[in-house]
């Protein structure tokens, strides 16, 4: 019988079409971790983005700059983590 919990597309795969599609998704996953990383980081530099954009003169507010640049990582990886990591109904455990 055949399981009932996997997608109709990848229930008659070839043991190397299952090696690449575990492949995928466990990219998938370190790019999930990597998302959850770039958000910590993001956040405690929010802490001095504030003050950057407080007091630092004109256009020079580099903590904001590294803000934004890690919030878009952030943002990238997590969606591209979920695109590779689709389909899967299992929770990996490094």
């Amino acid at each position: 019988m055949a399981n009932t919990l996997l997608p109709i597309e990848e229930r008659n795969l070839t043991p190397e079409e299952v090696e690449r599609l575990d492949k995928r998704r466990r990219s998938g996953q370190a790019c999930l971790v990597i998302c959850f990383q770039c958000l910590i980081v993001a956040t405690l530099v929010t802490l001095w983005a504030g003050q950057d954009l407080t007091l630092s003169p004109g256009l020079a507010h580099p903590m904001v700059y590294w803000d934004i640049i890690t919030f878009t990582l952030a943002a990238i990886f997590g969606i591209t983590g979920l695109r590779l990591r689709r389909g899967t109904n299992e929770f990996f455990s490094y």
